[in-house]
């Protein structure tokens, strides 16, 4: 299996580029609009074709590139259950596994940051955790339908009883980490180390953080995809 993670610095967003060397498939894991001919310039480079883009949720702070890359490549988009997505192709279930050839991709429901968040645990070994988990963070709850309880048990009724050595690939990362792992987010993570229940949503309504500088734009455009009402 091929696997390469790239990153778009204005809004710190990793996007996952997963690929089976037998058929040459591959998939995008949260595009971004702006990156969208990095990725195919990468995709011609490699020789693949792109049949998926797959989303771990509706985002807030960037335009997901699965609009473009649908009109441009074929591929088809997919969004979680409950996303209010009426734009893709499919929407992923809990528990339910995208195949390429021998490369498995399971989705587990993981709301919190907000109520149709989605981590998807590749071939067993690597977990996209979303906005779910960050590498000694988390994301906020503050804002579309986020529940920091909700989140709470995300993280670790379903991610931290993942095989410690499962690696975590985020969404986001502000600090210049890339990778890290279950057992050292359930030993390091300060969100959740040593805090319960209650103590994480006394924590979370603390948190003062202002609102994504795309918010108003990226969310309706994620709701449809990425397609924008108006042209840039």
């Amino acid at each position: 299996m091929l696997f390469r993670q790239l990153f778009d610095k204005e809004s710190s967003t990793y996007t996952y580029l997963l690929a089976e060397q037998q058929t040459q498939e591959a998939i995008l894991v949260d595009p971004v609009l702006e990156q969208v001919e990095r990725d195919l310039q990468l995709l011609r480079e490699l020789g693949l074709s792109l049949r998926y883009c797959l989303e771990t949720h509706i985002h807030a702070d960037h335009i997901t590139g699965t609009a473009k890359l649908r009109e441009m490549t074929g591929c088809l988009g997919i969004v979680p259950d409950k996303a209010q997505a009426s734009c893709a192709n499919r929407h992923i279930q809990d528990g339910e596994i995208l195949k390429l050839a021998n490369m498995k991709i399971e989705a587990i429901a993981t709301p919190g940051h907000t109520d149709s968040h989605m981590a998807y645990l590749v071939n067993q070994d690597k977990v996209l955790t979303g906005d779910a988990l960050f590498i000694r963070g988390c994301g906020r709850t503050d804002f579309q339908s986020g529940d920091a309880g909700i989140l709470f048990d995300s993280v670790t009724q379903r991610l931290f009883t993942l095989p410690d050595e499962t690696l975590v690939y985020p969404c986001h990362d502000y600090r210049g980490h890339g990778v890290s792992t279950i057992g050292e987010e359930k030993r390091w993570n300060p969100r959740f180390v040593g805090r319960d229940r209650q103590n994480f949503i006394e924590f979370m309504a603390s948190v003062d953080l202002p609102e994504p500088k795309k918010i108003m734009e990226a969310v309706p455009a994620n709701e449809r995809c990425g397609k924008l009402l108006f042209s840039r």
